[in-house]
């Protein structure tokens, strides 16, 4: 049974397809806590533009010997190049069309997040012999990751459902909602800086837990998360609503998930585990909901 499900389960965490997932299920959460309908074009732009910018970023990044990288995600991926080569051109592709179904603001929006997405890997500056990306920029890296993932599945659906005016939504409760994912996304993200440490040291990447240590980078990501549970709190005065204690039990999750990892967990723990915590926020807010009532 294993031999059959894991190249199949390695396909799709490998080829960015459950990371594309976990973006559509965080806009899906979005329009699940502003009570509007999800919208197509907005799920089928996050879901074709993450697969797409995921696997260009990989792709530009080639390793000189891929076979030979310690991770089996790079082995993985350029184990079947082509095919992952034909994923990014159509997954991009896809975007054209559904570009055309979208708001002129949300264009602007997705046309700034794209340029932000691409920079991220590409080598744009160079001093004397050396070149690097705004990856490279101290401090940039998570936030720019956690800025990127924010705006596109909260504020980018917002701004789609505030132009059909299907729902009323102040702009003190979309600002909360923008700042309690971020916070979220953000702890999130500190994990894998952690697992990629002393890769990070030797590329002179200055990242939190290279800067502050790992055990201070632990610490901040429970700052987060409590951070987080306090807007929850606060978001269009619900208080402990259904929606707080779904969204309390995934962030306690988050919180043990993170404290338990560790440079030395395999990759199957981050991008399905941990990635998956992405996924299952939606995946509990709407079983509470089913259950208890909203």
């Amino acid at each position: 049974m294993k031999k059959i499900f894991q190249p199949v389960f390695d396909f799709l965490l490998f080829s960015n397809i459950f990371m594309s997932l976990c973006a559509v299920a965080q806009a899906l959460l979005t329009f699940q806590l502003i009570g509007a309908k999800p919208m197509f074009p907005v799920l089928g732009l996050l879901f074709s533009s993450t697969l797409g910018i995921y696997n260009f970023c990989i792709l530009i990044t080639r390793p000189k010997n891929p076979e030979s990288s310690p991770y089996k995600r790079v082995r993985w991926f350029f184990g079947h190049y082509r095919l992952m080569v034909t994923f990014t051109i159509v997954s991009l592709l896809s975007l054209i069309p559904l570009f055309f179904l979208i708001t002129t603001e949300s264009k602007i929006l997705l046309i700034f997040l794209g340029c932000l997405s691409f920079s991220y890997g590409l080598p744009l500056f160079t001093i004397g012999d050396h070149k690097f990306g705004l990856r490279n920029i101290p401090g940039l890296k998570p936030f720019l990751i956690t800025l990127v993932w924010t705006l596109s599945c909260v504020l980018f659906p917002v701004l789609e459902v505030l132009h059909l005016h299907t729902n009323d939504i102040s702009m003190h409760d979309i600002t909360i909602l923008i700042a309690k994912r971020f916070l979220f996304i953000g702890a999130l993200t500190i994990p894998f800086d952690i697992r990629d440490l002393f890769d990070d040291r030797q590329q002179g990447l200055k990242t939190i837990p290279v800067a502050w240590g790992e055990k201070n980078a632990y610490l901040f990501c429970q700052i987060l998360l409590a951070g987080y549970v306090v807007l929850l709190f606060l978001f269009r005065g619900n208080g402990f609503s259904t929606d707080f204690w779904a969204l309390t039990v995934t962030v306690i999750l988050t919180g043990w998930l993170i404290f338990k990892s560790a440079w030395k967990k395999n990759e199957y723990y981050y991008f399905f585990f941990m990635d998956g915590v992405l996924i299952l926020q939606y995946i509990v807010l709407v079983v509470f909901r089913l259950l208890i009532g909203h």
